[in-house]
């Protein structure tokens, strides 16, 4: 039976009496005869210690009816007389007070993982609308949703939010908003989610300031492993949260939820009297503690650093990724060591330390930061490691010294100020040249971590070196609970990361089965895809469709544009890893997301023999990408170039979304970023040049056929269109050298991403010193031998644009390629 009264059943006697005093307790709580012992931060208790408080309180032996009189406090309770049939206070909890707890720990870790998944999901459904138009759209208010906690600073606001019955209900509603993932559009859903947010939000911060001690001594550790439980079910799902990449995940992870919000509701989580709903009156009679700003920048910014380098366990190696063979550690199975690196942290926190050697995990913690940012491959990773310990070594005490603030709704609206500030500013490092001010802050992510790392140090320096229960001075008859408690949030977390790493495990040894299948042939196939982040045109992450896309596709090479994920206001996951091991292609992702790019994706499904990541000339506009590659197909090496310039802001986006690129329109205005695409087209031509005597080049270009930039790469790059008859073409291009044209096809996005697909098939020649190339043109595939068909899957040719939501080839093709005779 799941009460908290059994949290303080201290009593210890031989078997009969234990349920015959827990009995007891529980009818005398029922009746409202026994209040709860708290110890809340701005509870009245908290303010009662002075002299006339304690004369104040009740002798022991005796407790406080309702009505005002006294009356005898029943044997073994904690008010009990010694020496009447009681037992020491210090006594053994009774074992029937251990399943409770449990089930406390296990619910609270569930709506914590709830909880981060909410706040996980948001920025990127905001992020979806601006990404549209490459310009903010003013779906950026519903950021607002993370200030709720603004409305508790006010009385009559915290009162209600305490009522026992609003807070069930914000409880189901945080919940609930889960079902976001089925709503019919994208505005919907937003709606929903910020809904959840702000519910999540204040139920947090009513829960985290009121109740006993025990009580929330757990829901705070609930939180901290609630994040635990997210990596790990991120690692069972690839990277994404299954709460929001699958229905039936998001049926059942609903339904476990509403069970874990139900629990607490009915256990006394939130049907207690609530006392502590009196910490408004009590705050405004309290002096303001001294440190409660700082406490809520330090805690809105170490939340945001566990979202944006810890949000998922792969992001230490897209953080510190290089060019193959010497990329660093892979994704899988390295990720394992990011997630002992946090458990590792959560166990140190039982500790307490002096000054000293608080000051040296300080330095360690900010020298692993700047390790993070400027080293490189093992080094970065190692470092990034480090800073995983030192981040969740000091999550309960900062979260302990944050609940220690007397106003509740001041300290958690700082702390989301501070979180939503340094997510924005995060969005402004990368997509500068979008949005207001951008020029000053783009690329400038050394300074957010700097500013995190002053804030969290400074808090953690100043405040004392306790553990999170020794923030609640727990009294003796509770300590052993508390243990108990310790003791099932160490075995929880531990159990967390063997499934994780179990997880891992099982992932590594099945990927490493699919790689290496290509069989050997002549014959290859290279696609390029502006990819969006894995976004559908309705605003969900769709990587299942992506991949069966791409599978059906049948190319041996694919570079994906627009690939990293990896940044918070994104998704926080990892499409090349997940592709990767779906499809059973070897990975290259590039470059580090540290260098503010939106990154490039190049799958293989033959061995990547070396790479190379290269940040090209951007003075004005966005960082642009590019990779040179060479490919081992079955013994014969081709190199592959591929790359993605800057975007033009305004025209680009109709041009290429709506693929009207028609080169008189193209003529018809002066591009803002010509400095940059001149530079890059020039920088891109040469390492075309430098390449083997056997290169494909697949860019995201954004110029006309005939332009400049296009004619540099052909000129100076040595390379050839592979149909340069095609004139209605804006954003994707296709080029070779010293390989043989097969075919050419364009194939629609169908709505799954907001640009079509381009494909090309190729042929090693025996002697590349002395082949020719065809230069003939056919449309009718019976006129080519069938093994190099594009798969009939996408249908026929056909003219003109495909509007039909089905991928399907369009814009005169497929087109293959035959000799003159």
């Amino acid at each position: 039976m799941t009460t908290f009264c059994f949290y303080f059943s201290c009593c210890r006697d031989c078997s009969g009496q234990q349920e015959k005093y827990s009995c007891a307790l529980l009818a005398h709580e029922r009746r409202g005869e026994l209040s709860w012992p708290s110890s809340a931060a701005g509870s009245e208790d908290r303010g009662e210690r002075g002299p006339a408080a304690r004369a104040a309180r009740p002798r022991r032996g005796r407790s406080v009816r309702r009505d005002g009189r006294r009356r005898r406090a029943l044997p073994g309770t904690r008010n009990a007389a010694p020496g009447r049939g009681t037992h020491p206070p210090q006594s053994r909890a009774a074992p029937g007070a251990m399943f409770p707890l449990w089930k406390a720990v296990l619910s609270e870790s569930v709506l914590g993982y709830i909880s981060w998944s909410l706040y996980h999901a948001l920025p990127p459904m905001i992020y979806y609308f601006p990404l549209q138009t490459l310009a903010l759209t003013g779906v950026e208010v519903f950021a607002v949703a993370f200030f709720s906690p603004i409305f508790l600073t006010i009385g009559p606001f915290w009162r209600l939010a305490n009522n026992e019955y609003v807070l069930a209900f914000l409880r189901l509603t945080m919940v609930g908003s889960l079902a976001s993932y089925h709503a019919p559009n994208a505005s919907i859903r937003l709606l929903i989610l910020a809904a959840g947010v702000s519910s999540s939000l204040l139920v947090q911060t009513v829960t985290w300031w009121s109740g006993n001690s025990l009580q929330r001594f757990i829901r705070i550790w609930g939180f901290m492993l609630g994040k635990i439980m997210l990596l790990v079910l991120r690692i069972w799902y690839t990277s994404l949260n299954p709460v929001w990449s699958s229905q039936v995940a998001n049926t059942v992870i609903l339904t476990i939820g509403f069970i874990a919000a139900v629990e607490q509701i009915h256990s006394g989580g939130d049907k207690r009297k609530q006392e502590t709903n009196k910490t408004g009156n009590v705050i405004r009679e309290t002096a303001s503690h001294p440190h409660w700003f700082l406490s809520g920048i330090a805690f809105g910014s170490l939340m945001f650093l566990t979202l944006w380098i810890f949000g998922e366990v792969s992001l230490i190696s897209r953080w510190a990724v290089s060019g193959h063979p010497h990329t660093g550690p892979d994704p899988n199975p390295y990720g394992g060591t990011v997630l002992l690196g946090l458990a590792h942290g959560l166990m140190l926190s039982f500790w307490s330390w002096s000054s000293i050697i608080s000051f040296a995990l300080f330095l360690i913690g900010l020298a692993s930061s700047a390790g993070l940012l400027y080293l490189h491959t093992w080094s970065a990773a190692v470092a990034g490691n480090i800073l995983g310990t030192f981040t969740m070594c000091v999550w309960p005490q900062l979260a302990g010294r944050f609940v220690s603030c007397p106003h509740p709704g001041k300290a958690m609206s700082t702390a989301m100020f501070a979180y939503v500030l340094e997510l924005f500013f995060c969005v402004w490092c990368t997509a500068y040249k979008f949005v207001p001010g951008g020029v000053y802050i783009r690329e400038s992510s050394h300074l957010l971590l700097g500013f995190i790392m002053l804030c969290i140090g400074v808090d953690f320096l100043t405040g004392p070196k306790k553990d999170l229960s020794s923030v609640f001075e727990v009294k003796s008859n509770q300590k052993p609970f508390f243990k108990r408690s310790k003791n099932y949030i160490k075995l929880l977390l531990w159990l967390l990361v063997g499934v994780g790493l179990l997880g891992l495990g099982l992932r590594y040894k099945t990927y490493q089965k699919k790689l290496g299948q290509g069989v050997p042939k002549r014959d290859f196939s290279a696609m390029i895809w502006p990819f969006r982040f894995g976004y559908d045109n309705e605003g969900w992450s769709n990587l299942e469709g992506s991949a069966n896309l791409l599978n059906q596709t049948g190319a041996d090479f694919i570079t994906i544009i627009e690939s990293d994920a990896s940044k918070p206001f994104i998704g926080n996951h990892d499409p090349t890893m997940w592709l990767g091991e779906r499809l059973g292609f070897y990975t290259d992702f590039g470059p580090s997301t540290r260098d503010h790019t939106w990154g490039i994706m190049a799958l293989s499904r033959y061995p990547i023999v070396k790479s190379t990541h290269h940040l090209l000339p951007s003075p004005e506009g966005e960082i642009a990408p590019a990779i040179s590659l060479t490919v081992n197909f079955t013994g014969k090496l081709v190199d592959f170039v591929v790359a993605h310039f800057g975007n033009e802001e305004s025209h680009l986006l109709e041009s290429c979304i709506l693929e009207k690129q028609i080169a008189e329109q193209a003529t018809s205005y002066i591009p803002r970023e010509d400095l940059d695409r001149k530079l890059q087209a020039i920088a891109v031509s040469k390492l075309l040049k430098t390449s083997s005597k056997q290169v494909v080049f697949l860019g995201y270009i954004t110029s006309a056929p005939g332009s400049r930039d296009y004619i540099e790469l052909i000129k100076n790059g040595n390379v050839q269109d592979i149909d340069s008859t095609d004139q209605d073409r804006w954003c994707s291009y296709i080029m070779y050298r010293g390989v043989i044209r097969l075919g050419y096809a364009r194939i629609s996005h169908a709505g799954l991403s907001d640009s079509e697909v381009q494909m090309a098939k190729f042929r090693i020649p025996d002697h590349v010193d002395s082949y020719v190339d065809n230069d003939r043109i056919v449309t009718d595939p019976s006129q080519v031998p069938e093994d190099i068909h594009f798969n009939p899957r996408f249908g026929s040719y056909k003219d003109g644009h495909n509007y039909v939501p089905i991928h399907h080839f369009h814009m005169s093709t497929p087109k293959y390629f035959k000799r003159t005779n």
